[in-house]
């Protein structure tokens, strides 16, 4: 261990102490949704909002939003009497303009430069996955990469 120092492993007594609780964190992301407004504008009970988005950060790259999804739509799912898990989806695309988009592209089909979102969602109408890409990407394209990532996701 070196130089006379103990290991402390109980949780919350090394580093820095936490300024802001992590259920705190998830009621500012619901706020912001909500209210739409911008980070900035996050009322200070909240905590400094450098910090809950620095969390919210964290958090997204763990993907525990996306868990909690899954979690959530699987026991809907089963709460309505269905399978946990989806066996059928519903695939649909729409093209947004973004003129300044940084990887944006153009639908000739529709005639927007900007963006296209792949949505897929169940037979009752719940939010599978959502995949956004540059416009020029074909639909089947786009219906492809989203049922490669409904598999992932979903595997049985």
């Amino acid at each position: 261990m070196g130089a006379g120092r103990a290991f402390d492993a109980t949780p919350g007594h090394r580093g820095k102490p936490r300024e802001i609780e992590c259920r705190e964190v998830i009621n500012a992301v619901r706020h912001l949704v909500r209210s739409g407004c911008g980070w900035w504008m996050l009322p200070i009970h909240f905590g400094h909002w450098r910090t809950v988005y620095g969390w919210f950060r964290e958090l997204a790259r763990r993907f525990l939003f996306q868990t909690i999804h899954d979690v959530e739509l699987m026991r809907d799912r089963a709460q309505a009497g269905r399978d946990a898990s989806p066996t059928a989806a519903v695939i649909d695309s729409q093209s947004i303009k973004a003129l300044h988009a940084k990887t944006g592209g153009y639908d000739a089909g529709k005639k927007v430069v900007g963006r296209k979102r792949h949505i897929a969602v169940d037979t009752d109408g719940r939010l599978l996955m959502i995949n956004l890409t540059s416009a020029d990407i074909s639909d089947s394209a786009g219906a492809q990469m989203i049922l490669d990532a409904i598999r992932k996701r979903w595997p049985w």
